[in-house]
């Protein structure tokens, strides 16, 4: 072993290494007759672009599904993390079959990869994703699906073409408690909806942070791709030692900050239970809070209020303001989901769902979530959040951080995807630099 995969490897944490050998544990070559109809060339080869905190669980999350899936191949600009997952994966299977990459691009060439699975920072969502379809792959893309709304209905499109079968992390929606809630609201059983409360954590700005070398391991150029020329600095990027929260997060350039990081699955879920997945708002308007120095620039606490067609005002504020999670209020009664809790009003709808109400979201549902992606390429179904779906949820959210920049309420027409005026629709795209475009 190298220094530095002796390095790399030395930055996981002792919890984090046993949490990993447990996953991988299990001897993976046997004989065809045992699967039956899971035989191992009835598999699905998965290939995993970006393999850093969200990545390296849902590459484990698609190896543990076992008899349905193989992972062939990993791919990250950090070569660091690109040898630790692939190590991961070598140890899972007991052999050598993982090639690990820098460039998704080669990985994409591979004819028998069928799925990817695309953990990048939302500034690298769209190009991958749109290669992948044109290149007849399975897609699973972490949330939210895009950095501006040009973005999102190019991948929706691009998967709609060609025929992919798509999922979005939106891991609420493989939880029993938020599909309970959902489906309680659309079957009227708290009467008609009259508002919705969304809770969305949020970010704290930063201090100015100093230029480094860059790291030999890091191809940095690669990393920023379409994003601005932008001097290195750690927490601009990752971490280079473990696998905690990376600093992109909290920059403009590369992310909308929490309105998305959260919105995406809040704002999915109101639009569920409203029955409008594939449609959005005709009006937003409020106000949000940007630091006024430092590297880190997404907005802090925010206050936005959305108006649908069908008459729904929906608030979506920062959870200073509302509790975390989704209420649903009703002209008969009121229903609160969140990860922690689910809560009706009157009392007797939760009657049958005592145990569920006390349940928390856990791995378990992420890894469901996983599955019911593969369950949807092995037999050809629809996936709990399609491609579709996942624009129209990422692009209420992305108007909501337009309106933060903008300072004024917008009209929006959610058939024609477009504002009332030119200085919003300005925004639904951002300039990339060269060499890369949608």
């Amino acid at each position: 072993m190298s220094t530095r995969d002796q390095h790399a490897q030395a930055r996981m944490s002792r919890r984090r290494f046993l949490k990993t050998a447990s996953l991988f544990a299990f001897p993976a070559i046997v004989p065809a007759s045992v699967f039956g109809a899971n035989a191992p060339s009835n598999r699905v080869n998965v290939g995993c672009i970006g393999v850093g905190r969200k990545g390296l669980g849902d590459m484990r999350h698609a190896a543990d599904l076992k008899k349905k899936t193989r992972v062939l191949a990993v791919c990250d600009v950090d070569a660091n993390r690109a040898a630790f997952a692939k190590r991961q994966i070598d140890r899972f299977y007991k052999d050598k079959g993982c090639t690990a990459y820098g460039d998704f691009r080669d990985l994409l060439a591979r004819g028998d990869i069928d799925a990817v699975i695309l953990a990048t920072p939302d500034h690298w969502h769209a190009s991958p994703a749109i290669a992948a379809a044109k290149a007849g792959k399975a897609l699973f893309v972490q949330k939210p699906l895009s950095l501006t709304i040009e973005e999102g209905r190019a991948i929706a499109d691009a998967a709609a073409q060609n025929g992919t079968v798509f999922q979005v992390g939106s891991q609420q929606r493989s939880d029993p408690r938020f599909q309970w809630a959902c489906k309680t609201v659309l079957e009227g059983k708290i009467g008609r909806i009259e508002h919705i409360e969304v809770g969305i954590g949020i970010d704290p700005g930063g201090s100015d942070e100093p230029v480094m070398p860059v790291p030999e391991n890091l191809d940095y150029d690669f990393w920023l791709g379409q994003a601005p020329q932008a001097e290195y600095t750690e927490k601009r990027v990752h971490p280079q030692k473990g696998y905690g929260r990376p600093g992109w997060l909290r920059i403009r350039d590369y992310g909308a900050g929490m309105i998305t990081g959260w919105g995406a699955h809040h704002i999915d879920v109101a639009h569920w239970g409203m029955g409008l997945e594939t449609s959005g708002p005709i009006e937003v308007e409020g106000s949000g809070k940007f630091p006024e120095s430092g590297l880190w620039n997404v907005h802090g606490d925010f206050d936005l209020t959305y108006r649908y067609a069908n008459g729904v005002v929906m608030r979506v504020a920062a959870n200073s303001r509302l509790q975390q999670g989704v209420r649903f209020q009703g002209s008969e009664g009121a229903v609160f989901v969140s990860r922690g809790a689910l809560e009706a009003e009157p009392r007797s709808l939760l009657a049958s769902q005592k145990k569920l109400a006390k349940t928390r979201m856990s791995d378990i549902e992420d890894f469901q979530h996983m599955e019911n992606f593969v369950d949807g390429i092995r037999e050809s179904k629809a996936t709990a959040a399609p491609a579709e779906v996942a624009h129209r949820s990422c692009s209420a959210c992305l108007i909501g951080a337009i309106v933060m920049e903008l300072g004024r309420k917008v009209q929006w027409d959610p058939e024609k995807e477009s504002f009332g005026d030119a200085e919003a629709n300005a925004k639904r795209s951002r300039a990339m630099r060269a060499p890369w475009q949608l």
